[in-house]
């Protein structure tokens, strides 16, 4: 029963949900353009390419011009959307991103792919799980890790009607779509309760989401009642929505596909620490490079996936 139940989810990877998007947002706002580093087909930008393709640029292997072209078609007063790996768009373009694009605060999108060890096969190099870190140091730079499919496109728009530099955070690997309800809101800048609890708060963004939920069914079967939040926007951080829910619990975990240094965990830290001081275990990629291997086995052996948060907080803590 449980495969059953498994097959009949519908998963999406939210770089395909970056890619449609953009499309749909084409249509409706003509300033949009696309750039994106010999990787269209990947990134799939290339689904933006087809339907306007006088809006999009190739700019080759060379994504530090790449994220120049961008802040000079913002200065313009067009909506560009700069689109490679995070290892590159965080990584090795970080000093034009930070003096380029951050320091005169232009309107330029970042459409980061393949970030965090879900990579899978392409290994340490390329997985990306210092790219969070890195974007909310500069300063104006809104940060955005949508869970799903629904919050990917949402997040899309949302970037393209906010004046301002804009980092999204998309992945490879196909994840449940979780959002799918006629309520679902999305707002840059605000968590979203996924389910009420009273024990301790379980705060996750990205992929991470959706296996933070069903680690807190396996908790509840322990009697153990786990508050998840969902927290799609890393910077600017919904502060007082987070501190509201740890005076309630008392216990808060972080739980993130990204290093437990310098992303979602600190950044709750950082607010916490100021309005609300309670224990806080962070859940993520401990201090290490990630590795070569199948997307789910990798999330498996980091303790990423339900089994493992679920084993690392009953041991942490019960």
């Amino acid at each position: 029963m449980p495969e059953m139940k498994e097959q009949s989810v519908k998963k999406i990877a939210t770089r395909e949900s970056y890619g449609s998007a953009l499309a749909e947002l084409g249509k409706l706002n003509d300033k949009i353009v696309v750039l994106d580093a010999d990787l269209a087909a990947a990134t799939k930008t290339g689904v933006f390419k087809k339907v306007f393709p006088e809006r999009h640029i190739d700019c080759g292997i060379a994504e530090c011009n790449m994220m120049g072209i961008a802040a000079g078609l913002a200065a313009t007063g067009m909506v560009p959307f700069a689109s490679t790996f995070a290892m590159f768009a965080a990584g090795r373009a970080f000093e034009q991103v930070r003096n380029s694009i951050g320091y005169p605060h232009l309107n330029v999108k970042i459409g980061a792919t393949h970030a965090g060890i879900s990579v899978g096969e392409d290994g340490a190099t390329h997985q990306c799980n210092e790219d969070i870190a890195l974007m909310r140091t500069i300063p104006g730079m809104v940060v955005i890790c949508p869970a799903d499919d629904v919050e990917a496109r949402a997040a899309v728009k949302a970037a393209a009607e906010y004046e301002g530099p804009v980092y999204m955070r998309f992945g490879r690997l196909a994840v449940p779509v979780i959002n799918d309800n006629p309520e679902y809101e999305f707002k840059i800048g605000k968590g979203v309760v996924l389910k009420e609890g009273s024990d301790l708060t379980i705060v996750a963004t990205g992929l991470e989401v959706g296996h933070a939920l069903e680690a807190a069914k396996l908790l509840a079967a322990d009697g153990i009642d786990a508050e998840v939040i969902n927290i799609h926007t890393i910077k600017p951080l919904d502060e007082e929505f987070i501190v509201k829910s740890a005076k309630k619990t008392g216990r808060v975990v972080t739980v993130e596909e990204h290093s437990i240094i310098g992303g979602l965990g600190s950044a709750v830290c950082d607010a916490l620490s100021e309005n609300a001081p309670v224990p806080v275990f962070k859940i993520g990629v401990r201090d290490v490079f990630g590795e070569s291997g199948p997307a789910a086995e990798l999330i498996h052996k980091y303790e990423l996936d339900a089994e493992g948060i679920y084993k690392q907080i009953k041991s942490k803590w019960y």
